[in-house]
């Protein structure tokens, strides 16, 4: 605001420029700025419609701007964005060979911690529907019979034959920090594993595992 501050009307108060001389209404200053911004599509949240702009254009006239809020139609709100993960893509290329003897048929046999102990020997198996426990784990964790849930589902082992297991347990599995409680289904046949992590725990990982690299990628914090 330019001129001689004394001779503004001291009664008059302008709260764009925080100064006296006029009232915010009057400031013409604040009413160029809010106009160019409405040119320029910065005020997408205030809508108007025909008859409001016809007001907005005679105001305009008149010294005065009009703006007019946002017109709900039979109450629907316009849609969310979506916000996009920050998050890095998972993928595998020549690096993850380094170590590695092509060409492999090898499996994904990992080490991971459950309920508290570092267990070896931990399979990933991206076809298997259930996350197994084999009896020999369940007694080295030092799990008791109480422990155990009921369970009738049958399953197919790797020789094609059906097994009927009768129990199951719910453990925190941790990986590299990430903790997921797992529903391990115990089976009493002998197997090269001490467990199996199936669909179950690679989606509740969000993880990428590659039999081809013998590595399994997830995100973590």
């Amino acid at each position: 605001m330019g001129g001689d501050p004394s001779r503004r009307n001291q009664n008059l108060y302008c709260t764009y420029h925080r100064d006296k001389g006029h009232t915010t209404e009057q400031c013409q200053v604040l009413k160029d700025h809010l106009g160019q911004l409405v040119k320029a599509e910065h005020l997408k949240e205030f809508v108007l419609d025909s008859r409001d702009r016809e007001r907005l254009i005679a105001g305009r006239r008149k010294g005065v701007l009009t703006i007019v809020p946002v017109k709900s139609c039979s109450g629907v709100q316009p849609p969310e964005k979506k916000i996009r993960s920050a998050r890095e893509p998972i993928t595998f290329d020549g690096d993850d060979f380094e170590g590695k003897i092509q060409l492999h048929d090898d499996a994904l046999v990992v080490t991971t911690r459950i309920s508290g102990f570092l267990v070896k020997r931990v399979m990933v198996d991206q076809g298997s529907g259930a996350d197994v426990m084999y009896l020999d784990l369940f007694r080295g964790l030092g799990l008791k019979k109480e422990d155990l849930a009921k369970y009738s589902s049958p399953l197919v082992g790797f020789n094609g034959k059906v097994v009927i297991p009768e129990w199951q347990i719910s453990l925190p599995v941790i990986m590299r920090g990430k903790e997921v409680v797992v529903t391990f289904t115990i089976v009493t046949s002998f197997s090269l594993y001490t467990a199996i992590l199936g669909r179950s725990w690679i989606h509740s990982m969000e993880a990428v595992p590659s039999t081809l690299h013998i590595k399994i990628k997830f995100p973590t914090e």
